[in-house]
């Protein structure tokens, strides 16, 4: 009789799953975690939470690649599967999306997904994009993941969503502006919003593009006892970003924190700088 090797148990596999997710880091990942992550992701009948799972996991570049791309575009496309795995699989298209533009193809061994598809998918996810059926959850997902390879149609999408009387657009155009160029009144605008993941995401907008105009709406974060740490620590890599003096001396300062998290951030911020975090004089550059 001829010997089948038996499927493994769902639960089995929930546990794999949850078990890489929870203790494993991603360097450490079995060769067949992107095979098990595609699996639960094509099986509708997965429990959610599983799957949700498989489908953050699978935006790691550990495990990305040409048929996790499939698999992923396929739960984007599908009007059947809940909003909330629609939007996670998106999202995982990022970091693959960012790693190409920074690598382009030249070199074979800085490659996750080839040129072909990745044409594929970003013909695809404008299409998903203008698709009014579309949630609108899922296209703003689109725009905040495909931002991170930046194309003409991006920039118009930004603006009309920023225009929006909308204000989860108006987040999501404002996270976009940390990779699209060209949004500085816009960013500097919405330092001054009530809103606080608004603000977050300005302040990170305002240190990737070094807006030196912005320090005056973010110093005062320094110095605020009720701040969340959330908050400050994106202050902190602005100022990194920023770097004026007065900048500058704010990170000095919170080298004397009682948290040492914050004093760590700092630490890292001022060494970007190739500043000599142990000098207790005025720090210079190098």
């Amino acid at each position: 009789m001829e010997f089948k090797p038996s499927r493994p148990k769902r639960e089995n596999r929930r546990m794999n799953i949850k078990t890489l997710y929870d203790e494993i880091p991603p360097w450490e990942w079995p060769g067949n975690a992107g095979e098990m992550l595609k699996e639960v992701l094509d099986d509708p009948s997965a429990v959610l939470s599983d799957r949700l799972i498989a489908a953050e996991m699978a935006g790691d570049l550990v495990v990305f690649d040409n048929d996790l791309a499939a698999t992923l575009l396929i739960v984007v496309s599908n009007n059947d599967e809940p909003v909330e795995l629609r939007k996670k699989a998106v999202i995982s298209f990022g970091p693959a999306f960012e790693h190409v533009d920074l690598y382009e193809f030249d070199d074979p061994d800085d490659i996750v997904i080839s040129e072909e598809v990745f044409h594929k998918l970003k013909k695809s996810l404008k299409h998903l994009f203008y698709d009014a059926s579309v949630p609108e959850e899922v296209r703003r997902s689109i725009l905040e993941a495909v931002v991170r390879a930046p194309e003409d149609w991006h920039t118009a999408a930004v603006r009309a969503a920023f225009g929006s009387s909308d204000e989860p657009w108006q987040l999501t155009a404002i996270f976009c502006m940390r990779f699209l160029e060209g949004f500085d009144p816009q960013i500097l605008k919405s330092l001054k919003s009530n809103n606080p993941n608004i603000r977050y995401h300005a302040i990170a907008a305002a240190g990737n593009w070094e807006l030196q105009e912005a320090w005056p709406s973010i110093q005062g974060l320094f110095s605020d006892p009720d701040i969340d740490k959330r908050m400050l620590f994106a202050a902190i890599d602005a100022a990194a970003g920023i770097a004026t003096p007065e900048a500058i001396s704010a990170l000095s300062r919170c080298l004397t924190s009682d948290d040492d998290d914050i004093v760590e951030a700092a630490e890292e911020a001022l060494t970007m700088l190739s500043l000599d975090v142990h000098d207790d004089e005025d720090y210079e550059m190098d």
